[in-house]
């Protein structure tokens, strides 16, 4: 019988500003559609995530890292029955355009071309990051996750796609944003906000869609949620901060909350009202291969072939035609 417990720590380290972590292990978990304002670097320790993105399942096992770009929308769900483990950190666009700038010939904001890319290797480092960060060794976690992102970039990086507003649908789109960032606490309804814009419902729905990935009613709920995170982090007490971004009380908070950010908004503030706190409860193990020490051979930024070549953990590749994971190696297409 497959193990169902499920853990989840998301803290911040105040010797890597700009970056959000995250070590859980889900197996029931199903995130909805939505965004982050920064970057989504998850190194799949155990089991298999499954997430859409742009219009594709894409799927992640052990030794393979999920990446999402900011504000591209995807969800999250177990691809196996045991589920999934792995750790994360979210760099903020300023801190990879830095690290970009520095050690890559990428122009302009740089991002990740494809979702999943199956590298143990930048695995380990990301695995790394967080145990450095969890034992407040700063120059290691520092070091780590600059070589982990220029890695990252170095085999899948490129320009992020600039949203450039040309249609009369996409302007529509752009206003009814706006329009809703002024009235998160009390949005007008979809024919209203059609109304005021000038447009039908059904045409607004359908470029709004079109523009940013979501439904207006979906859009709304993830920049609650964004808004909610920045009161927490400010100390606001949680029941306090779900009336103030227009939900109708804690328990309506908590639901949405948890199902986007992965962990309930009380956890969320405790482990980030001092980011110099002990840390919480103990991770769960690295495996060997996490585990093991990067040596002057095995450098990070050394050529792609001599990086596949030091590949030893288990990967998974597409799912297979019955929809669970093949036991072939390389990233999933799409």
């Amino acid at each position: 019988m497959a193990d169902s417990r499920e853990l989840a720590r998301h803290w911040r380290y105040a010797e890597l500003p700009g970056v959000d972590l995250l070590r859980a292990r889900y197996v029931r978990k199903t995130f909805v559609r939505h965004t982050h304002e920064h970057f989504v670097i998850a190194a799949i320790a155990e089991g298999v995530e499954v997430f859409a993105h742009r219009g594709a399942d894409q799927y992640a096992g052990a030794g393979a890292l999920a990446l999402v770009n900011p504000d591209t929308p995807h969800t999250g769900r177990a691809g196996v029955p045991e589920g999934w483990r792995y750790g994360a950190v979210y760099p903020s666009p300023d801190v990879v355009a830095e690290i970009a700038a520095e050690t890559t010939t990428l122009r302009g904001a740089p991002g990740f071309v494809r979702p999943v890319l199956d590298d143990p290797y930048a695995a380990t480092l990301v695995h790394q990051v967080l145990r450095a960060a969890e034992e407040g060794n700063a120059l290691a976690a520092d070091t780590l996750l600059r070589v982990a992102v220029t890695r990252l970039l170095r085999l899948n990086g490129g320009p992020l796609p600039q949203r450039e507003i040309r249609s009369a649908g996409a302007r529509i789109a752009a206003r009814a944003r706006a329009a809703l960032e002024d009235r998160l606490v009390d949005p007008p309804t979809l024919e209203q906000l059609a109304e005021d814009l000038g447009t039908g419902s059904f045409a607004l729905l359908r470029a709004f869609r079109d523009a940013y990935g979501l439904p207006p009613h979906a859009w709304l709920t993830d920049a609650r949620v964004r808004r909610a995170r920045r009161l927490l982090d400010a100390g606001t007490a949680p029941a306090e901060a779900a009336v103030a971004v227009g939900f109708t009380d804690q328990p309506h908070l908590n639901r949405h909350f948890a199902r986007i950010v992965g962990v309930p908004p009380g956890a969320y503030q405790r482990e980030r009202k001092n980011v110099q706190d002990p840390p919480g409860p103990t991770p769960l193990p690295l495996t060997p291969w996490q585990n093991r020490q990067l040596t002057p051979t095995q450098h990070p930024w050394t050529s792609a072939r001599t990086q596949r070549e030091d590949r030893t953990a288990p990967s998974y590749g597409t799912p297979s035609r019955s929809g669970s994971p093949s036991g072939s190696p390389g990233s999933p297409s799409g």
